[in-house]
């Protein structure tokens, strides 16, 4: 009996060292491809260091962007700090992805919105990559969604939920923080920008 113990031991262990294996190759193959997508920058994410905070969801009430209660994919559209949390607990691992733009001073407009615009432009394409093999992923970008010219909120329901995205800090996620604790810098030094969003996988 000890014996018959000790194999099934062994063969459960062998499956889990397995699937940690099979997972962190996956998660390789998806960099690779991210960078290869355009992105500078690319790594795992935890789902699990996530934390959806009240005074980042705030900020977005201070409507400097001008989109707070304009469009489905911000607040109060895209639902509670409670119904948040919910969709994010579906899911164990994402990937972390950025687009670092050099400037050629602090005032760099015109670099500025070249970079964001790169950025929005692979974060789209490669999203549409991925919705193919991971149908029910969470996607969430840097800015508030434009996929419409004129999101239907709050009259009638999004009319393209799977191409629709949120800003990431519309969720209540501090970016900076989900960074580092994911080990991704946030920051790349004076004259460079840096745009960061993630994909939640599985």
């Amino acid at each position: 009996m000890r014996g018959r113990m000790r194999s099934s031991g062994t063969r459960e262990g062998s499956r889990i060292r397995s699937c940690e294996s099979g997972s962190i190759e996956m998660i390789e193959q998806l960099i690779k491809r991210a960078l290869e997508a355009g992105f500078d920058k690319a790594g795992a994410l935890d789902c699990s260091t996530i934390v959806l905070r009240p005074e980042v969801r705030e900020a977005c009430r201070k409507n400097t962007c001008g989109r707070y209660g304009t469009s489905w994919s911000c607040p109060p559209g895209c639902g509670s700090l409670d119904e948040c949390a919910a969709r994010i607990r579906k899911y164990s691992k994402g990937l972390i992805v950025q687009t670092v733009g050099k400037l050629e001073d602090e005032f760099d407009g015109e670099g500025m919105m070249a970079a964001a615009e790169r950025h929005e432009q692979t974060f789209r394409r490669f999203a549409g990559e991925l919705r193919g093999e991971y149908p029910n992923m969470l996607p969430m970008g840097t800015e508030s969604c434009s996929t419409c010219d004129q999101c239907t909120y709050p009259d009638s329901p999004c009319v393209d939920p799977l191409g629709a995205s949120s800003p990431m800090e519309a969720y209540g996620i501090m970016v900076s923080e989900v960074c580092r604790v994911n080990g991704m810098d946030y920051y790349y030094g004076k004259g460079t920008i840096a745009f960061t969003a993630c994909f939640l996988l599985e």
